[in-house]
């Protein structure tokens, strides 16, 4: 396949989007009067059997009218030109003045749009600096109008509960002479609703608890042992700094200094800047500096607190910047807030995208219920922005999800958006037992059986998942075809020709897991130990960071993925994971999206990669952990 090639469906999408390279500087009113539709904007869900009533006419919607870009098909190209780890131009990345100068939208284009929208009595705020996106709010009548559609409330199933949706029962129309310059609406649909933070309900790890510090410290030897000595140990009660960074081999000097990592998520947690510095001591990490902590808040502050449940979100946001602090200690941090869950987590992407202040970019999200969730045409903008990132150097970790193959929630396997973009680093998860010396006694992919204690028996969970007890999202994508650096190395019967997720793996499971310090909604301040590849996507960020560095700081990244397929093969850069056997025994099974686990204090084995639905780590590239997890020599490689 030539190169030109990687994306398929996704380039496909975003050239038939954008019909042509310029958009009329301003219309006719018989062009106005002329409609088009821009197709894939109904989600999959929004069926006339899941209707349930139509919209308020009078509740105000914010949305975000995305634009299209000047020659996907180029930009594309160039994007996989500067990752080629052949190309002698490798890095010679735009900045991103160049970018919107060759690529984005032109002025013209988006005072066209304004002006339309403007005229249809819809509240034009302004348009991202980027000319991606321009941000408006209007009644529900007045946006039905504008579109050519109707918007009706929908009962769907939403990670496994029904939820109350908001779509068009019909594609958009907009003006014939406006029809290349708009690719989506976002906000007039609750698709972002479906969007989940991809970590574990963290727990306490209290003193009184039995926790072990390190693999193996504590085993109970009341209950049966499954596994020989060795490989039976109590949960872990978090790792801390010195032993993180000894699982990636790293070395006081490895600290992200001159780099800075930006992180997307939803509301903002006000405490977080002292919980970290309250939990140095006990975490073994750095305080942050003076400075070091910056973040990014929408205008108009926040919404939607309570049905997106914002205490999940600060405890992701926690999560993911303590992470990534572990790992680049040094490293300057920026947090890009979403107003919602409902929307706004693609319009804080694109601000971190088009500042192009932040080096790598860590997107802990994804849909709760497979890639299919989201509108097309959605799915297309976040490739566009994903696309310029690439091209202006910045690498995007993406965790790969929580939910295993997704068949719990879904019904049947299938992988989550964004991970499955072809532009970013999907992260999946291992399970990691550090001995007292901080080497490895257990290394294996992160995909858990759940066992019950009944009389002296392990009597495996059967929920309506069956024994699945969370882990690693994988398999191939329904949509992108599989990029140049995947061809020959992921098993063509599984990849069926198409993008598999994931590309790399890190540290997730949380029953071996980081301790982090967190103060929750009702004012509580606690230690506790927390997961998923929500943990995964900051510590490769954080890792990205060091390498960085190491190459003097001002040298960027970009796409990684292409280099990390071709080391594969050497051992000291990428560790393959294969299942080993080994559990370990719990009083508490770990609660996380898209999994059904006994929610009541017991007795518990957790099974490590014991195939509990269709995946499991293995030989070369597999869909728990990628081509594998980095080794002692992974930041020196990526610093070539």
């Amino acid at each position: 396949m030539p190169k030109t090639a990687w994306l398929g469906a996704a380039v496909a999408g975003l050239a038939a989007a954008t019909l042509a390279t310029v958009a009329p500087a301003s219309a006719q009113p018989s062009d106005i009067d002329a409609r088009a539709t821009v197709a894939g904007t109904v989600p999959s869900w929004a069926t006339p059997q899941s209707r349930a009533g139509e919209a308020d006419d009078q509740a105000v919607r914010h949305i975000q009218v995305a634009l299209s870009l000047r020659d996907p098909a180029s930009a594309h190209a160039l994007a996989t030109r500067l990752a080629s780890p052949n190309n002698p131009k490798r890095g010679d990345f735009l900045t991103s003045r160049q970018f919107l100068d060759r690529f984005a939208p032109t002025e013209t284009t988006v005072n066209a749009v304004r002006d339309w929208l403007t005229g249809q009595g819809v509240s034009v705020e302004g348009a991202s600096d980027n000319h991606f996106m321009i941000k408006a709010h209007a009644p529900t009548s007045v946006l039905e109008k504008a579109f050519g559609t109707q918007l009706a409330i929908y009962r769907d199933k939403v990670a496994g509960r029904i939820a109350t949706l908001v779509a068009p029962e019909a594609p958009l129309s907009v003006p014939t002479a406006l029809r290349a310059s708009i690719t989506a609406v976002l906000g007039l649909d609750d698709s972002e609703k479906t969007i989940r933070p991809q970590h574990t309900v963290p727990h306490a790890t209290a003193q009184s608890q039995t926790c072990a510090r390190w693999w193996g410290e504590q085993n109970n030897r009341d209950v049966p042992q499954k596994y020989p000595a060795g490989a039976q140990s109590n949960f872990l009660c978090g790792y801390t700094g010195p032993s993180v960074r000894a699982m990636y081999g790293l070395t006081a000097g490895q600290s992200g200094a001159g780099t800075t990592i930006g992180i997307v998520g939803a509301y903002d947690s006000t405490t977080l800047g002292a919980d970290i510095n309250r939990a140095a001591a006990d975490t073994r990490t750095p305080g942050l500096a003076a400075g070091q902590y910056s973040k990014v808040l929408p205008d108009g502050g926040f919404t939607d607190e309570k049905e997106c449940d914002s205490g999940s979100w600060n405890v992701e946001q926690t999560l993911d910047v303590q992470a990534a602090h572990t790992i680049a200690p040094a490293a300057k941090l920026r947090y890009y807030a979403a107003r919602s869950c409902i929307g706004g987590l693609y319009e804080a992407f694109n601000k971190a995208v088009g500042d192009n202040i932040v080096d790598v970019i860590s997107a802990s999200w994804g849909n709760a219920d497979g890639e299919r969730r989201m509108p097309p045409a959605t799915r297309d903008l976040f490739n566009q922005m994903a696309l310029q990132a690439s091209i202006q150097g910045q690498s995007i970790m993406v965790s790969s999800g929580d939910a295993g193959n997704n068949s719990g929630a879904v019904g049947t396997p299938t992988a989550s958006f964004p991970a499955t973009s072809p532009y970013v680093t999907a992260v999946g998860g291992t399970t990691v037992g550090l001995g007292q010396d901080n080497k490895p006694k257990v290394l294996t992919g992160w995909e858990n059986s759940g066992n019950t204690l009944s009389g002296q028996k392990w009597v495996p969970q059967s929920d309506a998942d069956g024994p699945f007890a969370g882990g690693a999202g994988g398999g191939p994508s329904a949509l992108y075809d599989a990029p140049e650096w995947q061809q020959g190395i992921v098993p063509a019967g599984v990849s069926n020709g198409r993008r598999a997720i994931p590309d790399v793996s890190a540290l997730a499971d949380s029953y071996t897991g980081l301790l982090i310090g967190y103060t929750d909604t009702s004012g509580r301040y606690g230690l506790s130990v927390s997961g998923g590849t929500s943990l995964a996507a900051p510590l490769m960020a954080g890792l990205a960071a060091n390498a960085q560095q190491a190459r003097g700081g001002a040298q960027r990244g970009g796409l990684l993925n292409p280099a990390l397929y071709a080391v594969r093969d050497n051992p000291s850069v990428l560790v393959d994971v294969v299942p080993q056997k080994a559990g370990v025994w719990t009083p508490q099974m770990h609660a996380l999206p898209g999994a059904k686990v006994p929610g009541a204090a017991g007795s518990y084995l957790v099974d490590f990669d014991a195939r509990p639905q269709n995946l499991a780590s293995g030989r070369g590239w597999d869909p728990v952990t990628g081509v594998g997890t980095p080794g002692p020599g992974f930041v020196s490689f990526l610093a070539r």
